[in-house]
């Protein structure tokens, strides 16, 4: 009788999709512990801890590709880690920081962003298995969750700015956090950074911005991300007037 081997009886089994799944499972550790040291009051690591996630997020999937290890696994397991990084993790830690004293109104507001989390990752699970429509190519469909989990934290970024920490009303807070969920499941066109392309003849040009970012972020962390965090939802706003007057 003929012996297979393991990756001949499985034909998606292969070791090196270890190595994508791993980083999606450092995430979530990430985003646990974030939740648990921002329960206990150490905010400023507790952010940190969920734009360690965010990187990894992001690397996951590049990793896969280079490697030519996707599997069907793969995206199930990223859309766990997206809802417990941003959609769970951020609400809980405002939450904490700002909330707590509103107690039930403070917690629909909570509520209401990690809902709109899970249904925007629902739909975006589900437009996976559609044909993209003609004009959407490298757009998402509302904001995506990793976004939307580090825009809902600018509060506390813009407080952490200051030598003392600055305390916002709670209620601006709330506000915000909704917005941030709505944004998620609205059907406005979120440019997809996976889709941008750098050519060799661009490179010149983007590495000195790519420099630069990275530069301020070193230097002044949470002036430079309320930075990008505005202007974020400035150029999703630029885009959205920019296609309805296209479609008009």
């Amino acid at each position: 009788m003929a012996k297979f081997s393991t990756r001949e009886r499985n034909p998606e089994f292969a070791p090196s999709q270890l190595v994508p799944n791993l980083v999606t499972l450092g995430a979530i550790c990430a985003g646990l512990s974030a939740i648990r040291i921002g329960i206990n009051g150490d905010y400023t690591v507790a952010v940190l801890l969920l734009l360690l996630a965010a990187a990894l997020d992001g690397l996951d999937g590049r990793i896969a590709r280079k490697l030519g290890s996707e599997s069907r696994l793969g995206p199930e397991l990223d859309s766990l880690a997206d809802f417990l990084n941003f959609g769970v993790a951020p609400p809980i830690i405002l939450y904490y920081w700002a909330l707590i004293d509103m107690k039930s109104a403070a917690w629909l507001a909570v509520l209401a962003f990690a809902v709109c989390c899970v249904l925007r990752l629902a739909r975006f699970n589900a437009d996976c298995h559609d044909e993209p429509r003609p004009g959407r190519a490298g757009f998402f469909v509302g904001v995506p969750a990793p976004a939307g989990g580090i825009l809902a934290l600018l509060p506390m970024y813009v407080s952490f700015s200051f030598p003392d920490p600055l305390a916002l009303p709670g209620a601006l807070v709330c506000a915000w956090m909704i917005l941030i969920g709505l944004l998620m499941v609205s059907r406005i066109p979120t440019w997809s950074f996976k889709s941008a392309r750098v050519t060799r003849r661009n490179v010149i040009l983007v590495a000195p911005v790519v420099a630069g970012v990275v530069a301020a972020l070193l230097s002044n962390l949470w002036i430079t991300l309320a930075v990008l965090c505005v202007a974020y939802v400035a150029v999703v706003g630029w885009i959205t007037l920019f296609r309805m007057q296209d479609e008009a």
